[in-house]
């Protein structure tokens, strides 16, 4: 049995740190995961900015898969992308996601003694993609200086966050946001407020590949000037793309999993073109920093190492203004 069809059949991986536990493998999910590291320090991590080597098996197995759905399938899920993520979170509750802790490891203005190096701390932020509150919450805990706007595509998920014992009304307001529509977003928050960051985390892949510029304006929008977007997202040859059985593929990089939703993989110039590209005058952002992160996710009862990869960036707004369509 090779490699990646072994993982396969012990694991279905989706995020770092992020298990598939639908209904049909909870029990060997539950017995796989004691046997997992996740997440670990050095020496499982690395940067770079060029793009994973493949085996030749893998690349194989991409190059072999050409075939795309029907329009009708990919018109289908586009539809149902609201309804498919409210599934999600309907099934799941707030079990899936483990909490994002890494975060303040790998962007350290999050951290509440930022501001003793940095006359610009950041005192709101805010999160599109929140879910269930896996990043909020450790953040509202790591940093009491912070305020958190979060929104979220799925109504399911904005009411588990509300549900969770710590959502503090002082601390945080959750609501519901599709921050591909234009003006949505601004006009979602409070009038005349200052956001000083906004973090994407696996948010832009889910988005259809033709909406992400506009996701990206309506960030502009609010983000004040020198404000930062962190982003952390999925890297093309990431592991979680190789093993897409065909039949999954919607686009090039694009692909849908069984419960519906979809994910892209990105490459570094594609996220770089997505915050670089002209506002009226001039670009919208300016790079800080953008680079892969390789990790590896280990199952030493398998002995089996699984090869992640992320871009992780850091964007700061400039002063020119979004461009009116």
């Amino acid at each position: 049995m090779n490699l990646n069809r072994k993982i396969a059949n012990s694991l279905q991986i989706n995020d770092t740190t992020e298990l598939d536990i639908s209904e049909n493998n909870q029990d060997q999910i539950r017995d796989s995961v004691n046997a997992l590291v996740l997440e670990s320090d050095v020496p499982f991590q690395n940067k770079g900015h060029n793009p994973r080597e493949l085996t030749d098996e893998e690349r194989k197995k991409l190059e072999s898969d050409t075939q795309l759905v029907c329009d009708f399938k990919k018109n289908k899920l586009e539809q149902d992308a609201k309804k498919n993520w409210d599934l999600f979170y309907r099934r799941n509750k707030t079990n899936f996601f483990k909490d994002r802790y890494w975060t303040f490891r790998e962007f350290d203005e999050l951290n509440e003694d930022y501001n003793l190096i940095s006359s610009s701390s950041i005192k709101k932020l805010l999160e599109v993609g929140c879910g269930v509150g896996n990043f909020m919450y450790p953040l509202l805990n790591h940093n009491k200086n912070i305020f958190v706007y979060a929104c979220d595509f799925s109504t399911d998920a904005i009411n588990l966050l509300k549900s969770n014992p710590e959502y503090d009304i002082n601390r945080c307001h959750g609501f519901v946001c599709d921050i591909t529509k234009q003006n949505y977003l601004i006009e979602c928050l409070p009038k005349n407020i200052d956001i000083d960051a906004v973090t994407l985390i696996f948010v832009l892949s889910a988005i259809h590949p033709d909406k992400m510029r506009a996701a990206v304006e309506n960030i502009a929008q609010v983000l004040r000037p020198g404000g930062i977007v962190f982003v952390r997202d999925y890297g093309i040859y990431d592991h979680s793309m190789i093993r897409f059985d065909k039949g999954h593929k919607l686009d090039e990089k694009f692909y849908f999993r069984q419960d519906g939703t979809r994910t892209f993989f990105f490459s570094l110039e594609e996220i770089q073109n997505l915050f670089g590209y002209p506002g009226l005058n001039g670009p919208l952002f300016q790079k800080s920093t953008n680079e892969y992160v390789f990790r590896e996710t280990v199952n030493v009862k398998e002995n089996l190492r699984v090869p992640r990869v992320f871009v992780q960036s850091k964007f700061i707004r400039t002063n020119f203004p979004v461009l009116k369509s």
